[in-house]
């Protein structure tokens, strides 16, 4: 009988070129923003620590119209409740995308960052469990650590010019996509106290209109915008986190073009759209939520209370073991081989960096600790705190390996011919790019 074929997969092989191509332009966008949010953190300790006063005053300013879904909001709250609502649009349309015409629409490759962004989040609520149950702390912000930051972590990256292979760049971009979506989902069951039916159901009834609209190929900004300001506003007056309403949006939009079309709306929009996010939305939410005080005494609650050490140790090592150990699982249990141009060291270093837990850790932050100001501030101490000590650790395991990734990312850009088509990819069926013409 003939030998029975191998069943075996490789995990974080080669991009196909399209996909590659749209990972390449998400991370440049991102890049750039993960460098403006990392200044923004700086100026936010800076500001808060040298002129306190100043800060609390701007932070606080309130503005808006007060009647008649009280909008009458602090500056501050127009952050963290609007701006990352433009945050979150873009995630969804990212998953959305990745699901239906990207890599993830094979069931198999959607396991891998899906497992690991899952296994991601449940390990560092049980290390900040324990250790609040241990420690007789808060167990309210269990959720604090289980966010990835793509930006801050990418904008670390490119700080320390690390050549990380494009297919760990995409595993990583995947990997926060899904975290994002799991934690919206986290902060609107468990974080959302009293509910106006009402709002709520206004809200829902213009998403359904949004996605009629939509459906029917109805085009014009000026059609969609109004209407996606009353959905937020609604959202918002509900008592439900406002960025929910940005990732139902987001998940609404179509992502494959019609016929006639060079691009789908979802690509249009996302490629308008995402530079707003990354380059002022998420940086001026830093600005106004990244500023705590940080002193001696600060800086020891945060190793000796029960609730930021929770925080610190979730980032630290749940995330990286969560990670890791959901990625080793989801190939022991496939039968899948990583790739041969990576070691398991490599998927580690990526684990340790993603538990740079910013912009979401720090919106978790305020909403665990609603009538405790204090708390919540040694909470984003310590997210300060586990995400710079995160990125220090993944810095040095990626140097490491630089050399190495560095002649991937070589092979990878090689294009010698001169046809804008990087030879590996040159009459690979796989790759999705036009084959060369015969000699």
């Amino acid at each position: 009988m003939p030998p029975t074929p191998s069943r075996s997969r490789r995990l974080l092989g080669r991009l196909s070129l399209p996909e590659r191509m749209q990972v390449a332009e998400a991370l440049r966008t991102e890049t750039v923003g993960g460098i403006l949010l990392l200044a923004s953190a700086v100026v936010a300790l800076v500001w808060a620590n040298l002129w306190p006063h100043t800060y609390e005053s701007v932070r606080g300013f309130t503005v808006g119209p007060a009647a008649p879904l009280h909008l009458d909001l602090t500056l501050e709250t127009w952050a963290k409740d609007g701006l990352l609502t433009v945050f979150f649009f873009v995630a969804g349309i990212e998953l959305k995308r990745e699901l239906t015409v990207g890599d993830l629409r094979d069931r198999w490759a959607a396991a891998l960052p899906v497992v690991a962004a899952l296994c991601g989040m449940a390990a560092p609520a049980l290390v900040y469990t324990a250790v609040n149950l241990g420690g007789g702390g808060d167990p309210a912000g269990w959720a604090i650590p289980t966010a990835t930051d793509i930006a801050f972590a990418l904008g670390v990256l490119a700080v320390v010019s690390t050549h990380l292979p494009s297919a760990l760049r995409a595993f990583l971009l995947t990997l926060a996509v899904v975290d994002d979506l799991g934690a919206i989902l986290v902060i609107a069951v468990f974080y959302t106290s009293a509910i106006k039916l009402w709002a709520l159901l206004a809200a829902f009834a213009g998403l359904v209109v949004f996605f009629l609209l939509h459906r029917r190929r109805v085009h014009g900004w000026y059609l969609y915008v109004p209407l996606g300001l009353v959905v937020w506003a609604l959202m918002h007056e509900s008592g439900v986190h406002a960025t929910v309403a940005g990732v139902a949006m987001g998940l609404m939009l179509r992502c494959t073009p019609d016929k006639g079309e060079q691009h789908s709306p979802a690509e249009r929009i996302v490629h308008r759209v995402r530079p707003l996010s990354a380059g002022f939305a998420v940086p001026v939410f830093a600005l106004f939520a990244a500023g705590v005080a940080v002193s001696p005494g600060a800086l020891r609650e945060v190793v000796t209370g029960a609730a930021p050490l929770g925080v610190v140790l979730g980032l630290l090592l749940g995330k990286s073991v969560g990670v890791f150990g959901g990625t080793w699982l989801t190939a022991r249990f496939t039968r899948a081989e990583l790739d041969p141009s990576l070691k398991w060291a490599d998927l580690y270093a990526l684990a340790t960096l993603s538990g740079i837990g910013f912009t979401v850790s720090l919106l978790i932050s305020e909403l665990a600790f609603p009538g405790d100001p204090e708390l919540a501030a040694r909470a984003k101490a310590a997210v300060l705190v586990g995400s710079l000590l995160c990125a220090l650790l993944a810095c040095v395991l990626l140097r490491l390996r630089n050399r190495h990734y560095r002649q991937l990312w070589e092979e990878e850009e090689r294009d010698e011919d001169g046809d804008g088509i990087p030879d590996v990819y040159q009459n690979d069926p796989r790759s999705g790019a036009p084959e060369a013409p015969p000699e």
